[in-house]
């Protein structure tokens, strides 16, 4: 890559202003700069990787958690490590560009000094600049790709079918997807894709015979090596999100059917067999220990930035896995030295996408404006101004699922209020307005439906067991997804390593204790069963009512749980 000097010039300039040291070798000439981008090519087989973008076709800020507990077997270890250890883990120096898009470390600052991360006009820039200099490369989409915006809900996922194709995508898996409902994705398959981009996902079959649904795998040649690449959809699908969306679809782990695909690719052919997942990076871990054959895993769902490959040995040999991060920010690199029908050396390079240092593509640029330009009045709706900083991404609350909660309560007058812990949503700097768009970076979904329910003290606890098992159960194949629920107006203890039901303790409600036996009105939104559809108006109408209202956000106080029994795990961070 070679940033040009104004450029250069105008990452120094914000950086003074700011305050904040950039990192001598940056400081001191653009070809540092310019080096993060400058990847020699290795080996003879390519493959490229985005996952999670969440429909977000323009540059954004996007800060990564504080909080990603991991317990049991995980503690410790990668991804659940957060900030300075994250930072020592990885042999990161503090204050770096590196430490800034993978750590949430002096994220206001930094964020004003670097800019923002990611748009498929820059992504597409760094696409075509690797794949020039590797010949048949592939880019493998990890799926949470068209959902995640307002105008990727308004034009039925074709935005991102769109760009998805301009940037050159090659195979791609599933999982947010399928909330377009079963038709709408097959007839993106076979319309759209046809003859371009191949969709994979051994473990999606047809609930009356198990017939499959997609593509199990494809058999890519490149450079020669012929190369497997194997669907893995996000098991859980069905119950994360509605089943009446994909009533004909049955998912699923499936892990000794992964085992017989990847038999059956190795005896097709395949010299290379790489595993294109949504199941979230414990689970890939998990597989990887136990399915024999696989050289790596390049996973998505649990939006983990990691920077270098976790290599997990099994009864074959050993398994790569990684994790690219999510919002566009990251596009993962991994090249592939074959020699004598068998993968003998690798290298691994996730590479940070920003805006900064990386030219618009002006033909991704052209499609991402006319994309837009129908919804831009919409979209450009300034509801109010924050003074701190909003953010969603953390095991149990961020300060834009409070400002939802606390628009929940406020507008439907209720006790308690309920959010689901989503990791998509991206991160707005304190003094920039709040447009429309932003606000739909968090709602945007095919359920939007707000919801006034009369809980039980007892059926509020058991709807944060249940979903806290989802999160901190010790199996990972248990672990169904998202984030802790976040809630509003009570005030809970959490111990994540009691035994399920006895996780959530001390539930109490403006100072006094929850009442088993007691009604109490909950406000929520985003209910996945059929009944209740159109239940109240879309939660975005709520949330910008109370917007408009307020103008003006002050600092979000977070509604946290008090934890207990987490010692000093090196996934949380103050």
């Amino acid at each position: 890559m070679s940033m040009n000097r104004r450029e250069f010039l105008q990452v120094l300039a914000v950086a003074s202003a700011g305050g904040m040291a950039l990192h001598s070798e940056l400081a001191l000439a653009e070809q540092a700069a310019a080096k993060m981008y400058e990847l020699p090519r290795y080996g003879n087989v390519s493959l490229l990787h985005i996952t999670d973008c969440h429909a977000q076709l323009l540059p954004i800020y996007f800060r990564e958690p504080n909080v990603n507990l991991g317990f049991g077997d995980q503690f410790g270890k990668v991804p659940h490590l957060v900030g300075e250890a994250f930072l020592r883990h990885f042999a990161i120096k503090p204050n770096t560009l590196d430490a800034h898009v993978f750590t949430y470390l002096n994220f206001d600052q930094a964020a004003q000094t670097y800019g923002k991360v990611g748009g498929f006009a820059h992504l597409a820039t760094l696409v075509k600049r690797i794949k020039s200099s590797r010949p048949g490369a592939l880019l493998l989409d990890g799926g949470d790709t068209w959902q995640g915006s307002g105008t990727a809900l308004w034009t039925n996922a074709q935005d991102m079918v769109d760009a998805c194709k301009a940037l050159g995508v090659d195979i791609m898996t599933l999982h947010w997807e399928a909330t377009y409902g079963e038709a709408r994705v097959k007839e993106i398959e076979e319309k759209d894709f046809a003859g371009k981009i191949d969709i994979v996902a051994q473990n999606i079959k047809t609930t009356d015979f198990g017939d499959p649904v997609f593509k199990a795998y494809v058999i890519r040649n490149i450079n020669g090596v012929p190369v497997a690449i194997i669907g893995q959809a996000f098991p859980y699908t069905p119950i994360a999100n509605p089943r009446w969306q994909v009533p004909n679809w049955s998912y699923g782990i499936q892990e000794e059917n992964m085992q017989k695909t990847v038999e059956e690719a190795r005896a097709a052919g395949a010299q290379v067999v790489v595993v294109l997942s949504h199941n979230g990076m414990d689970v890939d871990l998990k597989m990887a220990s136990r399915v024999r054959g696989i050289d790596a895993i390049m996973g998505g769902h649990t939006h983990d930035g990691v920077p270098a490959p976790v290599v997990v040995k099994n009864a074959g040999g050993q398994t790569l896995v990684t994790n690219a991060g999510s919002n566009g920010k990251f596009l993962g690199v991994l090249d592939f030295d074959v020699r004598n029908g068998k993968v003998a050396d690798f290298r691994y390079k996730l590479l940070p996408v920003f805006a900064r240092l990386l030219p618009a593509d002006k033909e991704m640029q052209a499609l991402v404006d006319k994309a837009r330009a129908p919804h831009l009045a919409k979209l450009n709706e300034k509801l109010a101004v924050t003074e701190g900083l909003l953010f969603r991404r953390g095991n149990f609350n961020g300060t834009f699922d409070q400002l939802i909660l606390d628009a929940l309560i406020k507008v439907k007058d209720a006790e308690i209020a309920f959010s689901p812990g989503f990791r998509w949503g991206t991160s707005l700097l304190p003094g920039q307005p709040i447009l429309m768009e932003h606000l739909l970076d968090q709602t945007a979904i095919t359920y939007p439906w707000t919801t006034v329910t009369n809980m039980s003290g007892e059926m509020i606890k058991t709807v944060l067991e249940d979903v806290c098992d989802n999160l901190f159960n010790a199996d990972p194949y248990y672990q169904q997804g998202g984030d802790m629920v976040r809630v509003g107006g009570l005030q809970y203890t959490c111990d994540p390593t009691a035994r399920m039901g006895s996780r959530i303790q001390d539930m109490m409600l403006r100072g006094k204790p929850i009442d088993p036996k007691k009604t109490y009105k909950v406000a929520g939104w985003a209910p996945v069963s059929e009944e209740a559809k159109n239940a109240g108006e879309p939660v975005w109408d709520v949330v910008a009512s109370y917007l408009r209202d307020l103008k003006t956000v002050q600092p979000v106080r977070l509604n946290l749980p008090t934890l207990k029994g987490i010692g000093k795990n090196p996934g949380m961070s103050a």
